[in-house]
């Protein structure tokens, strides 16, 4: 079942409204200026990495297509719109019926972009597609700045699993957002239960500190959690003494015991010596799960400790200190009349500061070497050449205003391992550098 289509309640009614006044006032002056049905085309795009990445991950796709089937104007949208006079009644009177019938293409979720990668295109009349602008944006480039920070994470961490559990860190919609991003990137569990209520994320967790404060003493909350959960819990060891804890732990669930978990201090160090410890007792098959204000280059510098799972909040749902990718939503081609047949002209802007833009429909394919290891990252407006034809990135996501291309998020996830896989070796490493592969204009 695919829990999309349930409608739950981490939903919100209408995604109409997640959108800046400005589409709005566009939209009334070319319905009056008559220019509102002229065939149109904009591009997803993003002019540059954040300072130091390699490659870019998109996430957030699947969302986009759910935002743009929800983007309807009920009488309580309407009535806000004209409650506060944001347009005039004959524009309320086009929004009502508005339903997206345009097409959407796009780099299937989970792939990796670089600067001018055309992440996705909308294509439609000017009035249809212009609506749209802040919510696919405001969606990709959330989604996609915490994969990207979970894809860095996954790599450092190996075959070490990750949990995402950052929701207290962040919005609540946006948590479940991010949990579903960290998935994509790599992640194998989330503690958010709304994400895995609404994306059947995997589940994890068991106690916090508070727990043990909770009890007597640290032996009778482990028994108390060992009792209601089993001797395969995960118990948390650095509430007081850490080695004491340990010992403790052993005792009450018996060498089967799942995990321990560490969440404070020198966790290189005390990793060690608890993974020493617990061999000493028996408990070879305990695990190590740390936690504590982790980031890539923190679980990088664990690569050599005794860890068996990693626990990230802050960090990943912030993106790891870029928070956006800076995509924008640009015009790129548009008829000259409202004339189904008229011929598309691309138009770009001219700006100084390092905003200029390329017009014109575009396509892109990725370059592979003899290893079949990407080498550039090809952009055009022409023709695509023969070598490139099989190697397209772009996929239709909406057809005529139906919904394509709606995939399990499994799927996704070992699309983008594969699509990090196949780039050079230094995409993944965390010393700062240029994207790993170069954009080429055709």
């Amino acid at each position: 079942m695919n829990t999309a289509d349930l409608g739950l309640p981490v939903d919100v009614p209408s995604t109409a409204l997640f959108t800046d006044q400005y589409e709005f006032t566009m939209l009334q002056a070319s319905l009056r200026a008559g220019t509102a049905d002229r065939r149109s085309v904009f591009e997803v795009f993003t002019r540059r990495l954040p300072e130091g990445r390699r490659y870019g991950v998109v996430a957030g796709t699947g969302r986009v297509l759910d935002a743009v089937e929800n983007f309807r104007f009920d009488a309580g949208v309407l009535g806000f719109l004209r409650q506060h006079a944001i347009v005039d009644e004959p524009t309320l009177e086009w929004l009502a019926s508005y339903r997206f019938t345009g097409d959407i293409w796009g780099y299937p979720e989970g792939e990796v972009y670089f600067p001018g990668s055309p992440i996705m295109r909308v294509e439609g009349s000017f009035a249809e597609c212009v609506l749209l602008e802040t919510v696919v944006l405001s969606i990709l480039n959330h989604d996609s700045a915490i994969a990207a920070a979970a894809s860095r994470m996954a790599a450092a961490a190996g075959s070490r699993p990750l949990i995402e559990m950052g929701a207290r860190r962040t919005h609540e919609l946006s948590a479940v957002a991010s949990a579903r991003a960290a998935y994509v990137g790599g992640f194998t569990s989330t503690s958010d239960l709304a994400a895995g209520f609404r994306y059947n994320i995997p589940t994890v967790g068991t106690s916090a500190h508070a727990f043990t404060l909770l009890h007597d003493s640290e032996r009778d909350a482990f028994q108390a959690q060992v009792s209601s959960l089993g001797s395969g819990t995960t118990l948390l060891v650095d509430t007081y003494d850490v080695a004491e804890a340990v010992r403790t732990a052993v005792e009450v669930a018996g060498t089967d015991l799942g995990a321990v978990r560490i969440d404070s201090g020198d966790l290189l160090l005390v990793a060690h010596r608890v993974r020493q410890q617990l061999d000493e007792l028996g408990a070879t098959g305990t695990r190590i799960v740390v936690t504590s204000d982790l980031d890539e280059y923190a679980i990088a510098s664990l690569a050599a400790a005794p860890v068996d799972a990693y626990g990230v909040g802050t960090q990943l749902v912030t993106g790891s200190g870029h928070p956006t990718c800076s995509m924008v939503y640009k015009l790129v081609a548009r008829a000259d009349s409202a004339d189904p047949k008229a011929p598309l002209q691309p138009v770009a802007k001219k700006s100084m500061g390092g905003k200029t833009s390329i017009g014109g429909r575009k396509w892109a394919a990725r370059r592979a070497d003899a290893d079949g290891v990407a080498e550039a990252e090809v952009v055009g407006t022409g023709p695509v050449p023969p070598e490139l034809a099989g190697r397209q990135l772009q996929v239709e996501l909406i057809k005529g205003g139906e919904v394509v291309a709606r995939e399990p998020l499994d799927d996704v996830r070992e699309r983008h391992i594969a699509a990090r896989g196949a780039l050079p070796m230094s995409a993944v490493q965390l010393s700062r550098g240029e994207p790993v592969i170069p954009t080429e204009y055709a």
